[in-house]
């Protein structure tokens, strides 16, 4: 599905976890810093990016609809480290081929709702469904229940935050770039160290991941995994 590239809602509490003050808005003004107002204490963080000093960056990829062999091989080849936030639905159809990644690359398989609502329209029952559902499902498959969770269409605020507190999710993952190509490619950005890349399971997935890829060698920077980065920093 195609995702609006402003994170609606709050980023909040992130200057306790990280240790830096300001503002931002994932996908928008990547110059600009990564944390909002020191709000919602205890709540799991939102995080667009990642501070770090290490020349890396993170590639992330939503849904799981569409299955290309080509991207899959480029991952397991490259071993190219990789969340994966998936649709339980998307995968039951063929969970070999996320297994695959999982198994013979270093793909970890993350939280992104069952049937990937707005999750700030739902009532508390309804988040709870969404996020603790897919987490069960996910956990079913691949023996792992997530500790991330990307909201879809990076919307956000408290009351997600607390039920995805509430479903053992540690922190809400957004991204810094979209390099998903919808009605056309959109400009490649240059990368910064930290920066989250967003890509999606659609048949354009191997050709935007050679992109990035080629957009991350371009900067200077590696892949690396996300979750134990963020382990690292403090919030999962």
């Amino acid at each position: 599905m195609r995702r609006s590239r402003v994170v609606l809602g709050v980023f909040a509490s992130l200057s306790l976890t990280f240790g830096v003050a300001g503002s931002a808005v994932a996908g928008v003004g990547a110059g600009e810093p990564v944390v909002a107002a020191v709000e919602g204490v205890g709540l799991p963080p939102v995080v667009s990016r990642v501070p770090t000093d290490d020349q890396v960056v993170f590639l992330t990829i939503d849904d799981g609809w569409y299955h290309d062999p080509a991207a899959a091989r480029t991952l397991i080849g490259k071993r190219v480290p990789v969340t994966l936030f998936l649709l339980p639905g998307a995968t039951s159809y063929d969970t070999a081929y996320f297994t695959d990644l999982v198994e013979q690359g270093r793909a970890t398989v993350e939280n992104h709702t069952v049937d990937h609502p707005d999750l700030t329209t739902l009532d508390a029952a309804g988040k709870d469904a969404q996020v603790c559902g897919a987490r069960a499902r996910l956990k079913g498959t691949f023996g792992r229940a997530p500790q991330l969770l990307r909201p879809p269409y990076g919307a956000v605020d408290d009351d997600v935050r607390l039920a995805a507190k509430a479903c053992g999710v540690k922190t809400l993952v957004t991204w810094t770039h979209d390099f998903t190509t919808w009605n056309e490619t959109p400009p490649t950005p240059r990368l910064r160290a930290g920066d989250i890349v967003l890509l999606h399971f659609t048949p354009t997935l191997e050709a935007d991941l050679e992109r990035a890829l080629a957009a991350a060698k371009a900067a200077g920077l590696k892949p690396a995994a996300l979750p134990p980065r963020l382990r690292d920093a403090g919030p999962a």
